[in-house]
C-alpha cells in the first residue's frame, strides 16, 4: 500500500476528517503508519478517542479498498493528496483541506490561479448572461474559473469559460460515479475531456446530500483567490460560500442586480456589506493584480513570455510602439478595421498585455 492508497482508505472512514488526520500525522510519519498503528498509540493522540481508534484498527472491515481503486481506474480518474504537486497550493492553507481529491480530467499549473464564480440555481436571464460573459472574460485572461456544476449560475460559469477556450474546474458535492445534476453529465464530460477537470473529495459511490454541498463549497472558496457572486437570494448557498471565503482570507466580489429581484437580494447585500461591485472582468483583474504582483524580471529573463495569441492579437500587439500609441495609429499599422482593433485591444487588456491610457492611447505591459 502506498501513501495515496492509505489516504483513500482513511478518507472513506466516517470518523476521520482532515482535522483528525492532521493530528494523527503529527504523531505518525505517514498515512500507512496510521493504518497499521496499535490501539494504545492511536488513543494517545489528542482528539482521537476509543471509537475513532477502533475504526482505524478495523478499517479493512469498513473499507473495500481494492474495489474503490478499481472504480477509480475504470472511471478514468486519478486521486491526489496534499503531497501531490498538482494539489492546489491555496487549498493547503485552509483549516480543513481535503484529505484527497478525486480528479476526472487534468490539473495544470495554471489552475493554481483561479477565481470562483457562484450563484443561485434558479436564476434570471440577466444573471445567466452575466455569469457567462464574466467567466468568458476571466478565462480568456488566463484565470481558471471554478464553480460547482450546479444548475443556474454554476452551469453558466462553466459554459462561459469553455466558450473562451479557457480552463474551468467543477467541484461536485458527490462521488464521481454520481454526478449531480444528471442533466449536466455532458457538460462534465466536456470539462474533463481537455478543458479542465471535475473534482470531488468524496469516494466514488457517495451520493449528494445536504452535508456534502457545504463541504464542497469550502473547496471552491479555498482553491480560489476570490469568489464572484453573480446572483444570489438571501438564503442562497452562495452566501455561505462567500462567508467561507472571507474566513479563509479570500476576496469577495458581487454583480449588482435589480433591487426588486428576489434572486439578487443576497448579492446586492454583499455589495452593501463591502464586497467589490463588479461590472466587467477588469474590476477583478485589477484587484488581483495587487494581490498577485508579477515577479520582478531577472537579468536572465527580462521579458515574460507572451501567451498564445491569435493572428489579429499579434498584429495589434506588434503595432503598439515602445511608448504610448494612439488607437488610430494601431489601426493603421495593423491594417485592421477599427472595430476589430477595439475588440482585440480589450482581449489584450484582459490578458494583461496592454493598458489603456486617457485619450485612447495604449501601452504594452511588462
Amino acid at each position: 500500500m502506498n501513501s495515496t492508497e492509505a489516504c483513500i482508505a482513511l478518507n472513506m472512514l466516517p470518523m476521520i476528517g482532515p482535522v483528525r488526520l492532521r493530528k494523527l500525522l503529527q504523531v505518525f510519519d505517514s498515512p500507512e503508519h496510521i493504518l497499521s498503528a496499535r490501539g494504545a498509540a492511536l488513543r494517545a493522540v489528542d482528539g482521537i478517542g476509543s471509537d475513532v481508534a477502533d475504526q482505524i484498527i478495523g478499517w479493512e472491515n469498513l473499507v473495500d479498498l481494492p474495489a474503490e481503486l478499481a472504480r477509480i481506474r475504470n472511471f478514468g480518474a486519478q486521486v491526489i493528496t496534499a503531497a501531490s504537486l498538482t494539489y492546489p497550493r491555496q487549498l493547503r492553507e485552509i483549516h480543513a483541506p481535503p484529505i484527497v481529491l478525486y480528479v476526472w480530467g487534468e490539473l495544470t499549473e495554471r489552475d493554481q490561479h483561479a477565481i470562483g464564480v457562484i450563484g443561485a440555481r434558479r436564476t434570471t436571464h440577466y444573471g445567466s448572461e452575466s455569469a457567462k460573459k464574466l467567466s468568458y472574460q476571466l478565462a480568456y485572461a488566463g484565470l481558471t474559473v471554478i464553480s460547482g456544476l450546479a444548475r443556474g449560475i454554476d452551469t453558466a460559469a462553466h459554459q462561459g469559460a469553455l466558450a473562451a477556450k479557457g480552463r474551468t474546474i467543477a467541484i461536485i458535492g458527490s462521488g464521481l460515479s454520481h454526478l449531480y445534476p444528471p442533466e449536466n453529465a455532458a457538460l462534465a464530460e466536456k470539462i474533463a475531456s481537455g478543458n479542465g477537470a471535475v473534482v470531488s473529495e468524496f469516494s466514488m459511490e457517495i451520493e449528494p446530500d445536504r452535508q456534502t454541498f457545504p463541504m464542497r463549497n469550502r473547496i471552491i472558496s479555498g482553491w480560489s483567490h476570490g469568489i464572484l457572486v453573480v446572483e444570489a437570494g438571501l438564503n442562497s448557498g452562495a452566501l455561505i460560500t462567500a462567508a467561507q471565503a472571507l474566513e479563509q482570507g479570500r476576496s469577495v466580489y458581487a454583480v449588482p442586480g435589480h433591487i426588486n429581484a428576489p434572486s439578487a437580494q443576497g448579492s446586492n447585500r454583499l455589495i452593501q456589506q463591502g464586497a467589490k461591485l463588479v461590472m466587467e472582468a477588469s474590476d477583478i483583474l485589477d484587484d488581483l493584480s495587487i494581490l498577485l504582483p508579477e515577479a520582478k524580471p531577472t537579468p536572465a529573463a527580462a521579458e515574460r513570455p507572451l501567451p498564445t495569441l491569435t493572428e489579429e492579437e499579434r498584429r495589434v500587439y506588434d503595432a503598439i510602439e515602445a511608448t504610448e500609441t494612439s488607437i488610430d495609429d494601431i489601426a493603421v499599422k495593423s491594417n485592421l478595421p477599427s472595430g476589430n482593433v477595439s475588440s482585440t485591444l480589450l482581449r489584450l487588456e484582459l490578458k494583461r498585455l496592454v493598458k489603456q491610457l486617457p485619450g485612447k492611447y495604449f501601452v504594452k505591459l511588462g
